[in-house]
């Protein structure tokens, strides 16, 4: 370790300028790509790479000198306790999210109070992290997810796999509006959809508009809302049983405006909650039991 760290950082200084960054990914590539113990790490103690590992090292600094995020050249992001597969067909796990899975799971009890059979349903799936955390909170729902992305629900199928957690999959696009839906009425809709405006990619880091995928994340300046407009009108229809929720992600910057358009299509019990960071990302409303 005496020479490696060095190395790594030298390698890797202009791609990563901030030390407490820059420290994170050459631990990162210690322990986790090359697989030495962070016992090893911190007491720097002498290491020889194999060749295989030298190979692995040479790529990853290739790589990452090359703007490509750590958890692409890792294959893995960690989410909720778990670790995923991550490539660029889906959307980096971001530990904010979590807090959507925990609004749902401390609600579950209610939500669920009148059926056997719960079903969760979560559109625009990803990576499935969403889905995948649920189902292991909630072992005895039924959760479902969907993506209209066939490369992004391949990833989160594999992950799903690999957590050995019981999920349909299904291609859907929400946005069609007229195609029939694909699973059982749900109890719980979850969604992250895109939510950054177009304007707002100039003030992003290019780590990720370069590299993850822009179907996941962007929307027009225009029309900031038309995810959510789709969820609300989807969740009108059978797809949402009456007293279902419908939870999502959203821009910080929209989380009013977001909730308007529940209260808007008839959505009553409609709330907003802050994120880890003290920033308006979650907004939770209930389908009416008696619609007009």
């Amino acid at each position: 370790m005496q020479n490696l760290i060095p190395l790594i950082r030298a390698s890797l200084a202009d791609a990563y300028p901030e030390a407490d960054e820059l420290q994170a990914v050459s631990k990162a590539l210690c322990c986790e790509l090359l697989g030495f113990s962070e016992y090893a790490y911190y007491l720097r103690e002498p290491v020889t790479l194999s060749s295989v590992q030298q190979q692995l090292l040479d790529d990853a600094l290739h790589r990452l000198s090359r703007g490509e995020p750590l958890q692409y050249v890792l294959g893995t992001a960690p989410f909720g306790g778990l670790q995923f597969s991550v490539d660029r067909s889906v959307l980096i796990p971001r530990p904010e999210t979590s807090g959507l899975v925990r609004w749902v799971t401390e609600e579950a009890e209610e939500l669920f109070a009148h059926t056997h059979e719960p079903v969760v349903v979560d559109v625009g799936t990803g990576s499935g992290c969403i889905a995948i955390a649920l189902k292991q909170a909630l072992p005895h729902a039924h959760v479902f997810a969907c993506d209209v992305s066939q490369a992004a629900l391949r990833t989160a199928s594999r992950n799903a796999a690999e957590a050995h957690t019981e999920i349909t999959f299904a291609e859907y696009d929400v946005l069609a509006g007229n195609t029939s839906f694909p699973f059982p009425s749900a109890r719980c809709m979850v969604s992250n959809p895109p939510y950054i405006r177009q304007s707002e990619r100039a003030f992003m880091e290019s780590r990720v508009t370069a590299w993850e995928p822009s179907l996941a994340l962007f929307v027009p300046d225009d029309d900031p809302l038309l995810f959510y407009r789709a969820l609300a009108r989807l969740g009108q229809t059978d797809a949402l049983f009456p007293g279902g929720t419908i939870a999502v992600e959203v821009n910080s910057a929209f989380a009013y405006e977001t909730s308007v358009l529940f209260r808007f299509h008839g959505y009553t019990d409609v709330r907003i909650r802050n994120d880890i960071f003290g920033l308006p990302r979650f907004v939770r409303c209930r389908k009416p039991v008696e619609e007009s």
